[in-house]
């Protein structure tokens, strides 16, 4: 087993402190687990096409080829509507 040391903010270090004790665990055991379940999250890359498609759409934003959303809902006539209030 190696021993690593870690440093991390004050805030994330008083959380760590505070779900220890909530589980009546040390520290270290409840960075351990943590770094473990961040681990496991599994990744995908990005294909090749994909990050085409990304940078023709950063491409096109700088240079101002874009609408806002409110402006595509007003143009294909579908506004989110209000919520009205319930008749009975």
């Amino acid at each position: 087993m190696c021993e690593y040391i870690i440093e991390m903010s004050a805030a994330v270090g008083r959380r760590v402190d505070r779900a220890a004790r909530w589980e009546k665990r040390g520290p270290s055991d409840v960075a351990i687990e943590a770094l473990g379940l961040y681990f496991a999250i599994p990744t995908e890359a990005a294909t090749v096409a994909e990050l085409r498609a990304i940078r023709r759409g950063e491409a096109a934003h700088r240079k101002g080829d874009y609408i806002t959303l409110d402006r595509y809902f007003r143009s294909v006539g579908n506004r989110p509507r209000r919520a009205r209030r319930k008749v009975s």
